[in-house]
Protein backbone atom coordinates (compact mmCIF):
# COMPACT_ATOMS: atom_id res chain seq x y z
CA UNK A 1 0.00 0.00 0.00
CA UNK A 2 1.46 3.50 -0.61
CA UNK A 3 1.98 5.61 1.78
CA UNK A 4 -0.94 9.15 0.72
CA UNK A 5 1.38 11.58 2.04
CA UNK A 6 3.86 10.36 0.06
CA UNK A 7 1.94 10.63 -2.88
CA UNK A 8 0.34 14.17 -1.83
CA UNK A 9 4.45 15.54 -1.49
CA UNK A 10 5.12 13.91 -4.70
CA UNK A 11 2.04 15.95 -6.48
CA UNK A 12 3.56 19.06 -4.88
CA UNK A 13 7.21 18.52 -5.56
CA UNK A 14 8.80 20.01 -8.43
CA UNK A 15 11.50 17.19 -9.78
CA UNK A 16 14.14 19.34 -8.67
CA UNK A 17 13.03 19.45 -4.97
CA UNK A 18 12.49 15.57 -5.39
CA UNK A 19 16.01 15.26 -6.43
CA UNK A 20 17.50 17.46 -3.76
CA UNK A 21 15.55 15.24 -1.10
CA UNK A 22 16.30 11.89 -2.99
CA UNK A 23 19.76 12.94 -3.97
CA UNK A 24 21.64 11.05 -0.73
CA UNK A 25 19.79 7.48 -1.72
CA UNK A 26 21.45 7.46 -4.95
CA UNK A 27 24.81 6.60 -4.98
CA UNK A 28 26.32 6.68 -8.38
CA UNK A 29 24.80 8.77 -11.71
CA UNK A 30 26.25 8.95 -14.87
CA UNK A 31 24.44 11.02 -17.55
CA UNK A 32 24.98 9.36 -21.12
CA UNK A 33 24.69 11.86 -23.78
CA UNK A 34 26.31 13.60 -26.75
CA UNK A 35 26.60 17.14 -28.22
CA UNK A 36 23.41 16.46 -30.15
CA UNK A 37 21.92 15.71 -26.58
CA UNK A 38 21.93 17.98 -24.54
CA UNK A 39 20.87 17.50 -21.04
CA UNK A 40 19.77 19.41 -17.57
CA UNK A 41 22.77 18.26 -15.32
CA UNK A 42 22.48 18.31 -11.79
CA UNK A 43 25.22 18.58 -9.32
CA UNK A 44 27.33 15.73 -8.29
CA UNK A 45 26.62 13.97 -11.63
CA UNK A 46 28.95 12.42 -13.73
CA UNK A 47 28.89 13.47 -17.63
CA UNK A 48 29.68 10.77 -20.37
CA UNK A 49 30.12 13.18 -23.50
CA UNK A 50 29.83 10.22 -26.23
CA UNK A 51 31.33 12.96 -28.83
CA UNK A 52 34.05 14.25 -27.20
CA UNK A 53 36.87 12.59 -28.26
CA UNK A 54 36.09 13.61 -31.61
CA UNK A 55 35.66 17.39 -30.47
CA UNK A 56 39.11 17.07 -28.85
CA UNK A 57 40.78 14.88 -31.80
CA UNK A 58 39.44 18.34 -34.60
CA UNK A 59 40.34 20.86 -31.41
CA UNK A 60 44.04 19.37 -31.82
CA UNK A 61 44.72 18.88 -35.64
CA UNK A 62 42.38 21.19 -37.27
CA UNK A 63 45.05 23.93 -37.50
CA UNK A 64 47.63 22.41 -37.50
CA UNK A 65 50.11 24.12 -40.33
CA UNK A 66 50.72 21.43 -43.91
CA UNK A 67 54.70 21.22 -43.23
CA UNK A 68 55.08 17.93 -40.98
CA UNK A 69 58.11 19.08 -38.60
CA UNK A 70 55.57 22.82 -37.96
CA UNK A 71 52.35 20.74 -37.23
CA UNK A 72 55.14 18.41 -34.85
CA UNK A 73 56.21 21.25 -33.00
CA UNK A 74 52.62 22.66 -32.53
CA UNK A 75 51.13 19.33 -31.34
CA UNK A 76 53.81 19.08 -28.95
CA UNK A 77 52.89 23.11 -27.79
CA UNK A 78 49.41 21.80 -27.22
CA UNK A 79 49.72 18.64 -25.96
CA UNK A 80 49.96 19.22 -22.39
CA UNK A 81 49.18 17.23 -19.67
CA UNK A 82 45.97 18.38 -18.94
CA UNK A 83 45.08 18.08 -22.84
CA UNK A 84 46.47 14.26 -22.68
CA UNK A 85 44.07 13.94 -19.29
CA UNK A 86 41.52 14.91 -21.59
CA UNK A 87 41.90 12.54 -24.09
CA UNK A 88 42.41 9.52 -21.40
CA UNK A 89 38.76 10.85 -19.99
CA UNK A 90 37.33 10.67 -23.44
CA UNK A 91 38.24 7.04 -23.57
CA UNK A 92 37.53 6.13 -20.88
CA UNK A 93 33.99 7.67 -20.67
CA UNK A 94 33.36 5.48 -24.09
CA UNK A 95 34.55 1.99 -22.37
CA UNK A 96 32.18 3.29 -19.16
CA UNK A 97 29.11 3.20 -21.33
CA UNK A 98 29.73 0.28 -23.78
CA UNK A 99 30.54 -1.98 -20.74
CA UNK A 100 26.96 -0.74 -19.56
CA UNK A 101 25.68 -1.76 -22.81
CA UNK A 102 23.82 1.61 -23.16
CA UNK A 103 21.70 1.60 -26.88
CA UNK A 104 20.24 5.18 -26.28
CA UNK A 105 21.24 8.50 -25.36
CA UNK A 106 20.39 10.63 -23.66
CA UNK A 107 20.88 7.68 -20.75
CA UNK A 108 20.45 9.11 -17.20
CA UNK A 109 22.03 5.48 -15.60
CA UNK A 110 22.02 5.08 -11.33
CA UNK A 111 25.09 2.32 -9.47
CA UNK A 112 25.93 0.99 -13.25
CA UNK A 113 22.17 -1.29 -13.02
CA UNK A 114 19.69 1.20 -13.14
CA UNK A 115 18.80 2.84 -16.86
CA UNK A 116 16.46 5.48 -17.72
CA UNK A 117 16.27 6.31 -21.83
CA UNK A 118 16.17 9.41 -23.92
CA UNK A 119 14.79 11.53 -21.33
CA UNK A 120 16.83 14.61 -20.83
CA UNK A 121 15.30 16.32 -17.45
CA UNK A 122 17.84 14.32 -15.59
CA UNK A 123 15.87 15.40 -12.37
CA UNK A 124 12.88 13.36 -13.96
CA UNK A 125 14.37 10.57 -14.92
CA UNK A 126 15.79 10.19 -11.26
CA UNK A 127 12.22 10.59 -9.84
CA UNK A 128 11.28 7.21 -12.14
CA UNK A 129 14.59 5.39 -11.15
CA UNK A 130 13.90 5.99 -7.14
CA UNK A 131 9.86 5.03 -7.60
CA UNK A 132 11.18 2.11 -9.64
CA UNK A 133 13.50 1.03 -6.49
CA UNK A 134 11.05 1.76 -3.87
CA UNK A 135 8.76 -0.36 -5.63
CA UNK A 136 10.83 -3.23 -5.87
CA UNK A 137 11.52 -3.45 -2.39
Amino acid sequence: MTNPLLLRLLRLCSPATLLACLSPCLAETWVITDSAHPVDLPADTQLIQLDRLDQLEVSFFQDLPADPAQAQAAFKEHMTADAAADIDRAHQDIVNAWSLGVSKIPAVVVDRQYVVYGDPNVARALTKIEHFRRASR
